[in-house]
C-alpha cells in the first residue's frame, strides 16, 4: 500500500449536493477552516471536475439526480485515488451505512447535521489516512426500519462497529431491538463466518452461571459427568453476545476481565486453560455507568467492554418511524408475503398517540393482535389492544413521555390545521396562542402573580411577559 502524502495546510474540497442550501452552508464551514470549496449539484458533474482539477476531500451525498452517491464512489476512486470521501444522507438506513463503511468513506454523517460535528469531520479527514474496507458480500438485515435521523445515526453507529474489531456496548431500552443490533454487527464483521452465541446474563441460574459461562470438566461439581465447553468457549472465532449484562454477579465479572484481557479461559475444575478468540458485543438497558457508580459492577471491565458504543433510541423518540415500523410488521407477520396493505390514517394516529413502554417489540405484539382480530380485514384502532399503563410498566411515564405526548399531539393538530388553506398562513400565531396561555397562567398561578419572578422562571423579559398577559388576558386574574 502506498503512503498516504501529507494534506495541504489549505485544502480543496469538492461538495456534492443537490440541495443549494446545503451546498453553500458545507462551503462555508470548509472557508471557515481555512480551506478552498467549489459545490455542483450531480455526481456526473463532480465526475468532471475531478477529471479537470485536484481535491483534498470530497463531501458526497448520497441521494442524487442522476447517479447516486454510492454509485459514484468506484469512479470517485478512480479518478481521484485515495482522496477522503465524507458521505452525507438525510435518508439513511443500516444497508447504506454499511455499504457507505465498506466502500471506505472515510465518514458518514447523517442530515440534519452540527456544524461543529461537520467542521470535526472535515478537520480529521485531511489529517489522517481513508478508513479500512471491509470485505466485500451482501448487505441485508431484516428488522431495522426507520428514516429519522436519530435511528439512521444509529445505523451509523451499527456500520463502524461492524468495521472494527473493538467490544461494543449496545445501551437502550427494552424493547429497542439490541439483539438485532448485535446481530447486524456480526453479519457485517470480520466474523461473520463464525458461530453468534446469544446469552441472556439474567436467565442463568446464579449457582451455575460459571459453569454455563466458561464451562466445565468432568468431576468439576456434583452431577457434571463429563467436560462441557461453556458459552464462551462456543463462540470461539465469531462473536459472543451478553445481553443484560448488569445482571452478572460481581465474581464473575473479574473472570470475564481476565478473559477479555488474555483471551485464555480456565473452566471449572480444569487445572490448564486454552486460548479463545472472540469478539464480545454487549447489551444492557440499565444505566451501567451508575451501576459502576453504585458497586454493582466493575468500572475496569466497563472500561473494557464499552470501547465502542451504541446507542438505540426509544420509540418515543422517533414517532415517525412507528407507522413504517407498524406497516413493515404488518407485511412480515401476514400469510400472504404479497401483501402491501398499508394502515389506514386512523389506526396510524391511534399507533403515534400511544405511549410504547415496550418500544419496537410492543409494537410488533399489538400488530399482531390488530391482525388476528381482523381475520383478514381492514384493521381499525378498535383491534389495537388496550394500552399498558405506565404504573404496570414501572412508572415509566416520564416527563419525557409527557413531552413525547404533547409533541404527537401538536403534531396532528398541525397536520389538521395545514389542510386548510385559509388558516395555514397564520400557524405560527395560531399555534403559539395554542400552548402559551395555558404554561404562563400556571407559572403566574405558582409565584402569586409577581411578574419579576414568573419571569425569572420562563426566561423572558418581565415585560415581554406583561405584554403576553395583557395579550392573553391573564393580567386580569
Amino acid at each position: 500500500m502506498r503512503k498516504q502524502a501529507k494534506r495541504p495546510v489549505v485544502a480543496r474540497l469538492l461538495i456534492v449536493d443537490d440541495e443549494p442550501a446545503i451546498g453553500w452552508g458545507l462551503q462555508r464551514v470548509a472557508e471557515s477552516l481555512g480551506h478552498e470549496a467549489r459545490t455542483t449539484s450531480s455526481a456526473e458533474s463532480a465526475l468532471e471536475q475531478l477529471q479537470e482539477a485536484t481535491f483534498d476531500l470530497v463531501i458526497l451525498d448520497v441521494r442524487l439526480p442522476g447517479m447516486d452517491g454510492l454509485t459514484a464512489i468506484e469512479q470517485i476512486r478512480t479518478r481521484a485515488g485515495d482522496v477522503p470521501i465524507i458521505l452525507i444522507t438525510a435518508f439513511g438506513d443500516l444497508e447504506t451505512a454499511v455499504a457507505a463503511v465498506r466502500s471506505q468513506v472515510f465518514d458518514y454523517l447523517v442530515k440534519p447535521f452540527d456544524v461543529e460535528k461537520v467542521r470535526g469531520s472535515i478537520v480529521r479527514a485531511l489529517q489522517q489516512p481513508v478508513s479500512a474496507v471491509l470485505s466485500d458480500g451482501e448487505v441485508s438485515v431484516a428488522g431495522f426500519v426507520g428514516t429519522t435521523p436519530i435511528m439512521q445515526e444509529a445505523f451509523s453507529q451499527i456500520a463502524l462497529a461492524a468495521a472494527s474489531e473493538a467490544c461494543v456496548l449496545i445501551q437502550g431500552e427494552s424493547g429497542t431491538g439490541k439483539e438485532l443490533a448485535a446481530h447486524a454487527i456480526h453479519r457485517h464483521s470480520a466474523q461473520s463466518e463464525g458461530p453468534f452465541v446469544v446469552v441472556n446474563v439474567a436467565s442463568l441460574s446464579e449457582a451455575l452461571a460459571e459453569s454455563e459461562l466458561f464451562g466445565h470438566v468432568r468431576g468439576a461439581f456434583t452431577g457434571a459427568e463429563q467436560d462441557r465447553a461453556g458459552l464462551l468457549q462456543q463462540a470461539d472465532g465469531g462473536t459472543l453476545f451478553l445481553d443484560e449484562l448488569a445482571e452478572i454477579p460481581l465474581p464473575l465479572q473479574v473472570k470475564l476481565l481476565r478473559v477479555l484481557e488474555t483471551g485464555v479461559i480456565t473452566p471449572v475444575g480444569a487445572e490448564t486453560s486454552r486460548k479463545i478468540n472472540f469478539r464480545l458485543i454487549s447489551a444492557t438497558h440499565r444505566n451501567l455507568l451508575g451501576e459502576v457508580e453504585q458497586g454493582r459492577f466493575r468500572h475496569d471491565l466497563y472500561f473494557r467492554i464499552s470501547a465502542f458504543q451504541v446507542n438505540l433510541p426509544a420509540l418515543r423518540e422517533r414517532v415517525d418511524d412507528i407507522v413504517p415500523l407498524a406497516e413493515y410488521f404488518l407485511r412480515t407477520l401476514s400469510d400472504d408475503k404479497a401483501s402491501q396493505e398499508r394502515l389506514s390514517r386512523e389506526v396510524g394516529q391511534a399507533l403515534r398517540a400511544r405511549q410504547w413502554y415496550g418500544n419496537v417489540r410492543e409494537l410488533r405484539n399489538a400488530i399482531e393482535h390488530a391482525m388476528i382480530l381482523a381475520r383478514g380485514g381492514a384493521i381499525t384502532a378498535e383491534h389495537l389492544p388496550p394500552a399498558a399503563p405506565a404504573s404496570v410498566m414501572g412508572g415509566n411515564a416520564t416527563s419525557d413521555s409527557l413531552d413525547s405526548q404533547i409533541q404527537v399531539l401538536l403534531r396532528q393538530w398541525a397536520e389538521k390545521t395545514l389542510g386548510d388553506a385559509e388558516q395555514a398562513g397564520d400557524l405560527h400565531d395560531r399555534l403559539l396562542a395554542l400552548v402559551e396561555p395555558p404554561a404562563l397562567e400556571q407559572v403566574l398561578s405558582e409565584n402569586g402573580h409577581q411578574f419579576a419572578a414568573s419571569a425569572r422562571v420562563l426566561g423572558m423579559h418581565r415585560t415581554t411577559l406583561r405584554k403576553k398577559a395583557e395579550q392573553y388576558g391573564l393580567d386580569k386574574q
